[in-house]
């Protein structure tokens, strides 16, 4: 039975997950509630996770992956999808997906209903987060993640070419 249960998720246990809430760090209006459904049944190298955008809120912050395709498939109420330069309605049976290279995208939720959506892709040990609108990125590496200004980013190679002309 026990072995079961880790394929099959019937909707009290996803009820029961233990719900996360975020906020990303360089957003201020971000706040979305996170139920990991990939974790419960045992995945390792896919992420699935039932997020939900309380009205007024926004998901996490327009940004583009490096190293990880990304989709997002709406439940229930409405958002705006920025993807690049774009903004779109987005409303109960949309689809996004994110493949590489990856377009900048967010979502967020103007509207007076609750926002819930499936949200997934891979789960990569390394990925390159590009925050485009801050010129900031965000390295993670395993555990770890670091934010780095576009900034202070040299060329490795040019500085090697530099240095081995001198």
């Amino acid at each position: 039975m026990a072995d079961e249960r880790r394929s099959l998720l019937k909707a009290s246990d996803i009820d029961s997950i233990n719900e996360i809430e975020f906020h990303h760090p360089l957003n201020p209006n971000s706040e979305v509630y996170l139920r990991s459904l990939g974790d419960a049944v045992g995945f390792q190298r896919i992420a699935v996770t039932i997020a939900r955008i309380p009205p007024g809120k926004e998901s996490f912050i327009f940004h583009a992956h490096h190293n990880e395709e990304e989709w997002i498939y709406i439940l229930s109420g409405r958002g705006v999808a920025e993807i690049g330069d774009m903004e779109y309605e987005v409303e109960p049976g949309d689809f996004m997906g994110f493949g590489l290279p990856q377009e900048a995208h967010h979502l967020r939720n103007p509207f007076d209903e609750e926002l819930v959506y499936l949200v997934g892709g891979e789960k990569v040990n390394f990925d390159i987060g590009v925050f485009p609108r801050l010129g900031k990125r965000g390295i993670r590496d395993g555990d770890s993640a670091y934010i780095v200004d576009d900034s202070s980013l040299q060329d490795f190679w040019q500085s090697k070419e530099s240095k081995d002309a001198t």
